[in-house]
């Protein structure tokens, strides 16, 4: 079976034995990762399954309403599964959500007013977040036109959370304490839910009305516990990232305590309306079989992470996390070229083993909400689901690329391989077994 499993690789996708060997080994290495991964996912699964059965999901409820949306019970029963799963009072999930970034607005919008001051405990927030809070530009609608203050903490050395300078930057006017789970187009770990545990524990010990966010983004089922049950008092995630199993077709999710969700549904709608409209269009069957898939999908995406860290690391690059990090946070994994040309390739690899568009050339361009050209690789079945296998990465130093996604672990391992063979086409690296 492997000699034949190496012929179409060779055969078919053009990947030299060398780095066949190379993977070969790294595979492995990584088998008892692996089993911890697979550990996370069945709890993850039947949490999920548990939170559909006490709901009593039915065929009914996966019809769509039109107009208004009215009684929509399946748009209720939805939110209802996600306030379970993520053992919060209240959830907000829906189509119209249009972005990771619009959830998170949403989260923050709809809970901060003119004279609050909101703090970053994990460094600068994501770029596209940038421009929403008023750090970058100054838009109208943003919470620096609307009046609210932003400072941030940075991470200490050891890229933890740090307590003694948070409790200096708290304020009398302080609203609201926001945790970027993923690191974003940083050098960092992701932030576990033990070390949220650990911040939220001190910080409601200085401030107890403090509201802690946090940027659920690409954390959601890699560990046994969401941040919620670690003290966070709200969340907020895409549906077209982890908890839509590569299913749902957009939308997003805002979960947390009753009132702070209610907030965040007035934003997205109108106060008074809040999430008592909102016409599903046929759209609830996606979302409730993404939410049942999503644990299996986080762990073959994990397993495809852990493979490209030990992957990169055999051929001598930096990634973070490393391939035996024992308590991965989210499914993004961090790889250092210092080398814009193999940054391009290694994109370039991915695209070209990605199930759609494989034959597209990504390049460089000026993404809107980015302060510097950007490359994409991304060949899914929907568009910018980050779930699926993609990979980018800013083209300025140290020219790190940004991993994550892979519905199946097999696409992500030919991604990888590609991606490989390309860099070493350029002559850019050379492979020794």
């Amino acid at each position: 079976m492997t000699n034949h499993k190496n012929e179409i690789y060779t055969q078919k996708f053009g990947i030299s034995e060398d780095i066949i060997s190379i993977a070969d080994a790294a595979e492995k290495m990584i088998a008892p990762v692996f089993e911890r991964i697979l550990e996370v996912r069945e709890y993850n699964q039947l949490k999920v399954m548990h939170a559909m059965q006490k709901n009593r999901v039915g065929e009914s409820h996966f019809s769509g309403t039109t107009g208004y949306g009215y009684d929509d019970r399946g748009r209720e029963v939805l939110d209802l599964v996600f306030a379970d799963v993520f053992k919060a009072e209240d959830a907000l999930v829906r189509h119209t959500i249009v972005a990771g970034t619009h959830a998170i607005a949403l989260a923050m919008l709809g809970n901060l007013s003119c004279g609050d001051h909101l703090i970053s405990i994990t460094g600068k927030p994501y770029d596209t977040l940038e421009e929403m809070i008023g750090i970058r530009g100054d838009l109208k609608g943003s919470l620096k036109n609307n009046g609210v203050s932003y400072s941030q903490v940075e991470m200490t050395e050891e890229k933890g959370i740090d307590l003694e300078n948070i409790k200096k930057a708290i304020r009398p006017n302080t609203k609201m304490v926001m945790i970027q789970r993923s690191p974003g187009y940083s050098w960092r770990s992701p932030v576990s839910t033990d070390e949220i545990k650990r911040a939220a524990e001190f910080i409601k010990s200085v401030r107890q009305d403090i509201i802690i966010f946090v940027d659920n983004c690409y954390g959601e089922f890699t560990q046994t516990s969401e941040p919620i049950e670690a003290g966070a008092d709200l969340i907020a995630g895409s549906l077209i990232k982890n908890p839509g199993g590569g299913i749902a077709q957009m939308g997003g999710y805002v979960a947390g305590r009753e009132e702070y969700v209610r907030n965040s549904a007035d934003r997205l709608t109108a106060p008074g309306l809040g999430k008592k409209l909102g016409a599903t269009l046929g759209q609830n069957r996606f979302m409730f079989q993404g939410i049942f898939m999503a644990p299996h999908v986080v762990a073959e995406s994990l397993k495809g992470a852990v493979f490209c860290a030990a992957l990169m690391e055999m051929l001598g690059f930096a990634a973070l996390p490393s391939w035996n990090e024992e308590n991965r946070s989210d499914i993004v994994q961090a790889v250092r070229f210092e080398d814009p040309e193999l940054l391009v390739a290694f994109c370039r690899g991915i695209q070209s083993g990605s199930p759609v568009d494989a034959f597209v050339t990504p390049e460089p361009w000026e993404m809107p909400g980015y302060d510097c050209p950007v490359i994409m690789a991304a060949g899914g079945f929907v568009q910018g689901s980050s779930i699926e296998l993609s990979a980018d990465g800013p083209m300025k130093p140290p020219y790190i690329a940004y991993l994550q996604g892979g519905l199946v672990y097999e696409s992500a391992k030919l991604g990888l391989l590609k991606a490989v063979q390309k860099m070493k086409d350029i002559g850019k690296i050379r492979i020794s077994c």
